[in-house]
């Protein structure tokens, strides 16, 4: 697995809006693109691509307006860090470009797509049991 920047950009946005309260897209504050942006030190121009993947995967809904801002669309413990890397990324694991599963090989090599499936499944099962809640609280508070 490789972890991009925008995947890792995607992630640290996303914690940051559930920390800033903006956790049900119900109640809480909004967060400014630029807020995050600076906040986690990442390109404006290239965050605001990964914040129109995650609103457009439903991850995140965003309003307009002098009082606009992006918030969740559920509750952190309902939104995992598999749900995220798929919405910028697409597959979790890939070979040679290709998702792990369309990975094809014949004679001696044959044996090579169960071992890249196996390490799909074991990535799936870690970023599809962690959520953006479970992040959270083991982030250290800031007094």
């Amino acid at each position: 697995m490789y972890v991009s920047a925008r995947s890792d950009y995607a992630l640290r946005a996303m914690l940051a809006v559930a920390a800033s309260g903006g956790g049900d897209g119900e109640s809480g504050e909004l967060v400014k693109a630029a807020s995050l942006a600076e906040a986690q030190d990442i390109p404006l121009s290239f965050l605001q691509g990964i914040l129109l993947d995650l609103r457009r995967a439903g991850l995140l809904h965003s309003h307009r307006g002098a009082d606009g801002g992006y918030a969740l669309t559920r509750p952190p413990n309902e939104i995992t860090v598999g749900d995220v890397l798929r919405a910028v990324g697409g597959s979790l694991t890939t070979v040679r470009g290709l998702p792990a599963e369309r990975a094809g090989y014949h004679g001696v090599a044959a044996g090579l797509t169960d071992v890249w499936l196996a390490v799909h499944g074991a990535i799936a099962t870690v970023v599809d049991s962690t959520s953006l809640a479970d992040l959270l609280t083991h982030a250290p508070t800031t007094s």
